[in-house]
């Protein structure tokens, strides 16, 4: 199967299980779990923002992505959420973060932009104690809501554990999420390859390709996505080879209902499915978003750097 084909298969199974990312009564309530209703949301919003940026208007995926963000900004009552949400946790950072998704495709909410600009400005709200590559994500959120940056990239870039370039043998699993998500706050999530400094620029370039072998070797298939995303947003991707081994291996992995698990073998020990879902949703839904933000960054780089006719790779 081709990246193309990834892509297809992935967000067809997105929107076959969009009312799964629908926000549920619980999305306002004091006990409401945010990893399991504006999480997955603001995920979806996030790959469907980007995609659609990097997908020509008359292609069909465009229009199934466009859809996507109007389902998604429905689930907020077009934005009214975002204050209720602010009066119920005025510093929380996550309402923000998803806001962001929705305003970098064209969705705002100018009241809460304002309401949330005034607690910015507070000191509780820029001394809110975050893991350094979750700051990075507030400050992209900040911007893309129109709120004055409560403080400066290039100092959040420098302690994270990509900015600190570390020795590569210390890659593994919580080091990998954190170098991408690095990456996708400085490319604005695959829009700006431009966007990463040299230094960690020549640094991917050498290190991505282990890193990612490493990942798909263990089937570790969402940072696997996560890892082929980066490498579709670097100023110079890795050599064609690096690409056409990896994507195959995504590909077999996927199910033919489109998903892909985060982790492990395609199929049960007894190689058959219980259902018409082979997992549950928790377990593949952002493992095959990323296949689809992976794909879509792929194709849009190989189409505007192939000067030789070379196809993207199968």
């Amino acid at each position: 199967m081709s990246v193309r084909g990834v892509e297809e298969a992935a967000l067809d199974w997105v929107w076959d299980h969009r009312d799964r990312f629908a926000l549920g009564e619980d999305a306002l309530a004091a006990e409401g779990q945010v990893n399991r209703t504006w999480k997955p949301l603001g995920e979806l919003t996030r790959v469907c923002a980007s995609v659609s940026l990097c997908t020509p208007p008359s292609d069909p995926l465009h229009g199934r992505v466009s859809d996507l963000l109007d389902f998604a900004w429905q689930q907020t009552h077009r934005g009214e959420l975002f204050p209720l949400m602010q009066s119920l946790e005025p510093f929380a950072t996550y309402p923000l973060e998803v806001y962001a998704a929705f305003a970098s495709a064209g969705f705002r909410h100018p009241g809460y932009e304002a309401s949330a600009a005034v607690v910015a400005r507070t000191r509780g709200w820029r001394l809110t104690e975050q893991y350094p590559t979750r700051r990075l994500g507030v400050l992209e959120a900040e911007r893309h809501s129109g709120i004055h940056p409560h403080g400066r990239l290039p100092q959040a870039l420098g302690r994270t554990w990509l900015g600190g370039l570390p020795e590569p043998w210390t890659f593994e699993r919580a080091a990998g999420y954190a170098l991408t998500h690095v990456v996708f706050h400085l490319t604005d999530w695959g829009r700006s390859a431009q966007g990463v400094p040299s230094d960690l620029a020549d640094y991917l370039a050498h290190w991505l390709p282990p890193w990612l072998d490493t990942c798909l070797e263990a089937r570790m298939w969402d940072l696997s996505c996560e890892l082929l995303a980066v490498a579709a947003s670097l100023p110079h991707p890795p050599e064609p080879a690096v690409l056409e081994d990896a994507w195959p291996r995504v590909a077999a992995a996927q199910d033919t209902s489109g998903a892909i698990p985060e982790e492990g073998a395609l199929q049960d020990a007894a190689g058959e499915h219980a259902g018409s879902d082979p997992y549950d949703f928790t377990d593949c839904y952002h493992s095959t978003l990323m296949a689809v933000f992976a794909a879509a960054l792929t194709t849009a780089r190989l189409r505007d750097t192939d000067h030789a006719g070379q196809g993207v790779p199968g």
